[in-house]
Parts: C-alpha cells; sequence; structure tokens
C-alpha cells in the first residue's frame, strides 16, 4: 500500500503546483492520474497550444507547462501511479482515506487533494453522416502537434477560446485557415476575436458566419466539407477539420464518493476550498462555488491555500508561520538549504 501525507487525484497543472506548495511545508504528495503521463490536457490534448495567462510567461506552450511545474516539484520526490483511474474511497476511523484504483492499487494518506480538472472527458462531436470514418483521417478533435497542418488547408469550427487561438496559431503554419461559426458573436477572448478579425483583414484566416459545416466529403480521408450559410451551400476543399466543440465533461467514480456535487463539479469552501467530507479537498476546475473561473492560475490560488489547511490537519496545534520563498529559500527532504542570493549577499558582506 502506498503512504502518503497528500494524495493528489489528477496530475494536471493544478495537482503538480501543489506538490511544490505542499513540499514547502515539508508535507509528501502522491498524485494518481488514468493517463500514462503528468500533465492532463496540457499534456494530453494540447500540448503545443500557447498558453497566455500564466504570470510571468507572456506566452508559454502547455506542454512547456508541464516540463517547468515537474521540474519545480521534482526536489520534493513525488510519486506516481500513471495509467491508473481512482475508483473508490474509503474513509477509516481515524479520519484517514483508503483510495483504490481500478487496477486494484491502494493509496493510504490523511488528505484527498482532487485535482481531476474536467474529469474524464470526451469532445463534443458535431452531428454529421459518417464522421467516424473521417476521424483520424483528416478530422481531429484535438490539435497536439501543429506541424502536422504545415502548408496544409485548414477548417476551424467552433466559436469557443480554442477555436480562435488555434485559427490564430495556425495562420502562419497552414497554407489556409478558415474557420467557421454558427453566430456572429463568438464566446473566447475580446482580444482573440479581435486578432482573428484582423487577420481576415490581411487575408491570413477566411471567416465564415454564420454558418456550419453540414457534411463531410472523402474517399479514405477528409477532401471536402460543405458549408451552409443560410439557405445556401459551399463546398469548400480542405485537408483537415477540425471541430473545436469544447469537452464534455464527467467526474466518473468520484461523483459516487459522496461528495456535493452540482453541475458537475465538486462544490467547496472557498475558505480552504475543503468539501462537505472532513479531509478531502477539492481544487481546480473539478470544484465550484460562486464566482468560479476556470483558469489555471486560480488553481494555482486555491492549491495554495489548501496546502496550508493540509498541514494544520496534519499539525494539529502546531503554528504554522509563513515564510516567503525569498528569504527563506527552499529546504529539501536531505536537510540543506536552498539559500536565496539575498540571504548569499548578506552572507559575503557580513
Amino acid at each position: 500500500m502506498i503512504q502518503t501525507d497528500i494524495l493528489i487525484i489528477g496530475a494536471g497543472p493544478t495537482g503538480l503546483f501543489t506538490v511544490f506548495e505542499a513540499g514547502l511545508l515539508k508535507l509528501k504528495c502522491h498524485l494518481i492520474d488514468a493517463l500514462p503521463q503528468p500533465g492532463g490536457q496540457c499534456s494530453e490534448i494540447y500540448p503545443k497550444k500557447p498558453i497566455y495567462d500564466i504570470p510571468g510567461f507572456p506566452e508559454i506552450l502547455a506542454g512547456d507547462l508541464t516540463k517547468n511545474l515537474l521540474e519545480q516539484s521534482k526536489q520534493f520526490e513525488p510519486g506516481f501511479t500513471l495509467g491508473e483511474r481512482a475508483e473508490t474511497i474509503e474513509k477509516l476511523e481515524d479520519g484517514s482515506f483508503i483510495v483504490t484504483t481500478n487496477k486494484g492499487t491502494k493509496h493510504h494518506a490523511p488528505i484527498v487533494a482532487i485535482a481531476g480538472g474536467l474529469g474524464s472527458f470526451e469532445p463534443r462531436k458535431p452531428k454529421l453522416y459518417d464522421i467516424e470514418k473521417f476521424e483520424d483521417n483528416g478530422l481531429e478533435y484535438f490539435i497536439k502537434d501543429p506541424e502536422v497542418y504545415r502548408n496544409k488547408k485548414v477548417v476551424i469550427s467552433g466559436g469557443g477560446d480554442s477555436a480562435l487561438d488555434w485559427s490564430i496559431f495556425l495562420a502562419d503554419i497552414a497554407s489556409e485557415v478558415t474557420l467557421i461559426h454558427r453566430r456572429n458573436e463568438f464566446r473566447g477572448a475580446l482580444d482573440s476575436v479581435e486578432k482573428v478579425r484582423e487577420l481576415k483583414i490581411l487575408n491570413k484566416i477566411n471567416l465564415i458566419t454564420p454558418a456550419e459545416v453540414t457534411a463531410l466529403h472523402g474517399y479514405k480521408k477528409i477532401e471536402a466539407v460543405t458549408v451552409t450559410k443560410g439557405e445556401e451551400e459551399q463546398l469548400l476543399e480542405t485537408d483537415h477539420f477540425i471541430p473545436l466543440f469544447g469537452l464534455s465533461p464527467k467526474l466518473g467514480p468520484i461523483g459516487n464518493w459522496g461528495l456535493d456535487i452540482e453541475k458537475n463539479a465538486i462544490k467547496v469552501d472557498t475558505f480552504d476550498y475543503q468539501t462537505n467530507i472532513p479531509g478531502i479537498f477539492a481544487i481546480g476546475d473539478v470544484n465550484t462555488y460562486p464566482g468560479k473561473l476556470k483558469l489555471i492560475l486560480c488553481g494555482f490560488h486555491e492549491a495554495t491555500l489548501m496546502c496550508q489547511s493540509a498541514y494544520k490537519i496534519l499539525n494539529p496545534g502546531k503554528k504554522l508561520v509563513l515564510k516567503y520563498t525569498t528569504v527563506s529559500g527552499i529546504d529539501g527532504f536531505d536537510g540543506t538549504r536552498k539559500e536565496s542570493p539575498k540571504a548569499v549577499v548578506q552572507a559575503i558582506n557580513t
């Protein structure tokens, strides 16, 4: 049985950052994830997608963010159970928990942090005839490697951030990018909408609204799509069709753990993001509360407060003094301390 202080369910960005925050408090972490590698959606679905709202990084690829978080946390030596899904949870008399995966691996911890992002998810697929025939044959629901689309004709359908961001990104890679949305208004960030409209004026993106892709054409792979705008139909040649209509999230087995659920998300107390079951926290996109924003940086904030409460639960009566890493440095498990530049300068001057 695997023993740890904090058992983290979900190895996406929020889960990985939890390892660092817990490590600063000398708390050991172990992570469970159904995916075969850490990173969650950032590594599995869009590793090459640029992210613009991570503090200190004007732009960073999702895959690089995962690498940085792993590098940041590795000094605290987290454990991983990958390729296995957290299936059941049992609360023991002492208040601790045993979480068992679908492959029978048991984990024991006094604190459980659910950082499962959107949970298990599937892409929302358009209702088009014979769509399965073209899946992975020119029709993709996720973009993992933008180089696949270099010098190709690409049709993207959707009106959210992913559709806008990928249209902008591929404008400099594909030979032709066409963005189709069923409304004139988009749901994405205003600056992304403005950028798409600018690229349309520069003839770097074809923008067709309000319109929908209503049919797929090709022998063994996508060769063209039918675009319907009002009563008019247009046959558009393309090498790739990418419908980006978001994900259909499912909590999976976690939804049966007795937690308070609202609209497929776990309700939490914003004081420390604890659930209705003491000792179980939910952080990141998997939780919900008034004013919730599903942003990675919000998950980082929630992880930080959660770790503070976890420390107090694990060390009752012990006073926790907040220390800034710029002053105290980072203490390793081996007892050594990495001095901050400020501390080194002070030592030299004395």
